[in-house]
């Protein structure tokens, strides 16, 4: 994303940062066009170039709102995370258009529930809030033992582009209502929704306890890793990413929370091909409505020998119907890939795909060559056949919609395939037997297991990965209490009853 200083067309708006309460542009004077992944090459806004010095500036706002932020009391907090989260919904509809035009997700299956589990996290965290407590120990008459569970301080939270608003409301209101205070780093594909986000957060908050810049992650996010003054890195993006902002905080030992990649396995036994929503759940676990840019994809497709032809062509069929198309579309399924380096990547799977001994596309397999799709940044659905669980296909990360089909007969066999695997983020299985449905999901080395179902994420729940998935929880009341409180533990001996003084 290029970097420019000279006057853009009017209809391009430029988006400033917010930094203690402010808007505020780049300390270096620069801006960086915001693309639109629907319109090749065609900008829809500037956003400022951050700089090491804009860190610093949010760091020293967030720093001096957390004193104040920190004391209040929760019904505080609560209060002012329920007045956001009704601006938020009245504005759901601003908020969901402008994803399907930042990331390229459609419109009505992705951009507007997006929003709605924005809102539902806000509110969620509202009403936990008062549940930052410690415990008080049976230590006898002479001591007064217990704990308090105590903020962080400044979190950075280093925010992806495939669905910005909805991972921002994994943390940001879990961190605000544990008492911390917050910088957000928007990506840099994506970094409109953010920066609405972090206005909306300050017409209800203190000045500085929620901030946002833009800019390089080189630059912004090194920054904020390598920051003294920020207390946790809060960080979702790709495994390789992930490995650098985990080098960089852990090398001053600071907090860290990771959600990273996934090659999820999706497991078909034969008794799940009698159920009806079979289909509607294989369609929703292959994350297909996001163009599969979703690390809980479950894009290793296990299918019994016995059912798999059937179950194969059953969806491939569903999957071929989908339609792709402008994301701001009612119409459309399935909306544009982020940018053309991403676009490229999965060309290049679909290329290796096609070209290796024994695989089939048995749907897709090669980007749109002509027509309307051409104007932008689309893939259209691709399942392949006939592939091994050693395949590169089978075990990177396309972060595409790309599905790989993969038989078993040996329920031994499927479990040891499945955790073949340098990832451990979600894993997907369909069996109405309930020794085999749980023995499955029990012994799967996955943070998140569904049975029966392909959904997302659900306020409440427990949601992280195993392996180098990630570390820490988030979206939960376990999630806010381990990743963005400490605990200190006080001791207190008392004077004995009839004591002098």
């Amino acid at each position: 994303m290029p970097e420019t200083t000279t006057q853009t067309a009017p209809a391009v708006r430029d988006w400033p940062m917010w930094i203690g309460g402010q808007e505020q542009p780049s300390s270096g004077a620069q801006w960086r066009e915001v693309f639109n992944p629907a319109r090749r090459e065609t900008v829809i806004a500037r956003v400022p170039a951050g700089t090491v010095e804009d860190v610093d500036r949010a760091v020293a706002a967030a720093r001096a709102a957390y004193p104040a932020w920190r004391a209040q009391h929760f019904t505080g907090r609560a209060k002012a995370l329920l007045a956001i989260a009704d601006e938020l919904e009245q504005r759901s509809e601003e908020f969901a258009r402008l994803t399907a035009l930042d990331t390229g997700n459609a419109l009505r299956t992705q951009a507007r529930p997006e929003s709605t589990t924005m809102v539902a996290m806000f509110r969620y965290f509202a009403g936990i809030a008062g549940e930052v407590k410690g415990t008080t120990l049976p230590a006898g008459e002479n001591q007064l033992q217990y704990t308090r569970l105590e903020p962080l301080g400044v979190v950075a939270a280093i925010l992806p582009w495939n669905s910005p608003l909805m991972i921002a409301a994994f943390k940001i209101p879990a961190a605000l209502a544990a008492g911390n205070t917050v910088i957000m780093k928007a990506a840099d594909d994506a970094p409109l929704t953010i920066l609405k986000l972090a206005e909306v957060c300050n017409r209800h908050l203190p000045a500085g306890v929620v901030n946002a810049l833009t800019g390089r992650g080189g630059v912004i996010g090194t920054a904020l890793a390598n920051h003294p003054g920020v207390d946790k890195v809060s960080f979702t993006g790709s495994t390789e990413v992930g490995r650098e902002v985990a080098g960089e905080a852990g090398a001053r030992l600071a907090h860290m929370s990771l959600e990273l990649g996934g090659k999820n396995p999706s497991i078909v036994f034969p008794d799940a091909v009698d159920d009806e929503e079979l289909l509607d759940g294989l369609l929703l676990a292959s994350r297909f409505t996001r163009q599969g840019q979703s690390c809980t994809a479950g894009s290793r497709l296990f299918l019994h020998e016995d059912i798999y032809d059937d179950v194969l062509g059953r969806l491939s069929a569903r999957l071929g119907a989908l339609k792709v198309g402008d994301p701001l579309d009612e119409a459309s399924d399935m909306g544009a890939i982020i940018n053309r380096k991403q676009h490229s990547a999965i060309t290049g799977y679909l290329d290796e795909g096609r070209a290796t001994p024994g695989m089939t596309a048995v749907l897709g397999g090669s980007a749109p060559s002509d027509g309307p799709l051409t104007e932008g940044y689309y893939h259209l659905p691709t399942v392949f056949s006939g592939v091994r669980n050693e395949f590169r296909l089978a075990r990177e990360e396309i972060f595409g919609p790309v599905l790989v089909a993969i038989p078993w007969k040996d329920t031994e066999d499927v479990i040891r395939m499945a955790n073949d695997t340098n990832y451990g983020l979600a894993a997907y299985v369909w069996s109405h037997n309930l020794d085999n449905a749980l023995n499955t999901a029990h012994r799967i080395d996955a943070g998140w297991v569904q049975v029966n179902q392909g959904g997302g994420q659900v306020v409440g729940q427990s949601y992280g990965g195993y392996k180098q998935s990630g570390i820490g929880r988030e979206v939960s009341l376990e999630g806010m209490l381990a990743g963005f409180t400490q605990t200190k533990q006080i001791n207190v001996k008392l004077r004995g009853v009839g004591s002098n003084g």
